[in-house]
């Protein structure tokens, strides 16, 4: 590992990466644990610990942002979100408006604690809600209900000056005038930002096996692209725009983090599978953490950290990644970024004969500014374009 290389001062995004739940929903396949007893106070310990340990290799940063993910965060004890934030604040230079983001589930457990959470200094929620009808709450696995997602979106819009939620679409049997009347109760309670996710099957998770044995069956591609389209058209009504594949916003309500990631910032994550992209130098270097909670703990605390992988990536690499991220947004990208960050031409980066097709079929665009963006059109073919795109 690199201890010692000059760091160029690129902004930081700091993930905090909580693996514990209350129970494995049937869908995830996030790095999510399940345990009787968890000591607390023994993993915010080692949280500290690992962040002080790569505070010292990162340099003194400006930080933009701070996110508490998991898992599910807001299990953890207030106190120590308030000293990993102290932490966070005193080992670099925080923005005067860092965002602060932690997601929190729905339970009156978790929304109890919101309070709490506001004055350990987060100052925007991320609420788990996924659905607003009790049939497929049921189905995903949720634990609460209805009634409880309601009054945890009221109870976080009175407490955080910034509040998102995210709701899981192409559910079975899933119509589009349910849909749409379900995406307007919901963004009538809280509508800054909603991030919005198609249920897909994931290998290893209990639905990927249901899915097999035909226990359900999920809406096809069309229906699918018409319950996404449906979903731009309601949250234009309240005046959310989608600034990336999967997230609408009002102006101003973006998830900077979130932004540092598909712009191609430097992030630094911490806790049990966490990874980062950080810069020393020239160079960009990927890191890896230990994903098991247990075998992390005894890693930082023998060694400080629990890093399992870190390499320097090589340019091809870094242009790559920054168009599959920058690709995503709205706003597209912007050619002499992506030579920057990777070290390479764009024209080295992208396939012409490919790029003149989809220009010529209207799947992506030259906008006056010089960005390259996809289009309404191009953003439904996403996943089946970069692959094409990329050299």
């Amino acid at each position: 590992m690199a201890a010692s290389l000059a760091p160029l001062m690129e902004p930081l995004a700091l993930y905090i990466h909580w693996p514990f739940c209350a129970a494995k929903c049937p869908y995830c396949d996030f790095n999510s644990h399940v345990r009787e007893r968890v000591d607390g106070a023994r993993f915010g310990a080692a949280l500290r610990q690992e962040l002080a340990f790569e505070a010292g290799r990162a340099g003194r940063r400006r930080l933009v942002s701070i996110f508490f993910g998991g898992g599910t965060p807001s299990l953890m004890a207030p106190e120590t979100v308030a000293a990993l934030i102290a932490d966070a604040r005193a080992l670099f230079d925080a923005t005067p408006d860092i965002e602060i983001t932690l997601e929190a589930n729905p339970t009156s457990v978790e929304t109890g604690t919101l309070r709490a959470f506001r004055d350990a200094g987060v100052n925007r929620a991320s609420l788990g809600v996924q659905s607003l009808r009790e049939a497929p709450l049921r189905f995903l696995g949720r634990k609460h209900d209805a009634a409880q997602a309601i009054a945890a979106l009221e109870i976080a819009r009175a407490l955080f000056p910034r509040l998102s939620f995210d709701l899981i679409y192409a559910r079975p049997e899933q119509g589009e005038a349910d849909w749409r009347a379900e995406l307007r109760e919901a963004l009538a309670l809280a509508a800054d930002h909603l991030s919005l996710y198609q249920l897909t099957i994931e290998p290893g998770t209990r639905f990927a096996t249901e899915y097999a044995r035909g226990a359900f069956a999920l809406p096809d591609g069309d229906d699918a692209a018409r319950l996404y389209a449906a979903t731009a058209e309601e949250a234009a009504r309240f005046g959310l725009a989608p600034y990336e594949v999967s997230n609408y916003a009002k102006p101003g309500a973006e998830s900077r983090h979130n932004l540092q990631y598909w712009r191609y910032g430097d992030y630094l994550g911490i806790g049990p599978g966490a990874h980062g992209r950080l810069s020393f130098g020239a160079t960009l270097r990927a890191i890896r953490r230990h994903r098991a909670p247990e075998e992390w703990l005894a890693r930082v605390e023998r060694d400080g950290h629990a890093i399992t992988e870190e390499a320097a990536l090589a340019p091809a690499d870094r242009a790559r990644e920054a168009l599959l991220m920058g690709l995503r947004l709205s706003e597209g990208i912007d050619p002499a970024r992506i030579a920057a960050r990777s070290g390479l031409a764009f024209e080295a980066c992208i396939d012409p004969v490919m790029l003149a097709a989809c220009l010529e079929e209207g799947y992506v665009a030259w906008t006056p500014a010089g960005r390259l963006r996809a289009t309404d059109e191009g953003r439904l073919r996403l996943d089946a374009l970069l692959p094409a795109l990329l050299r």
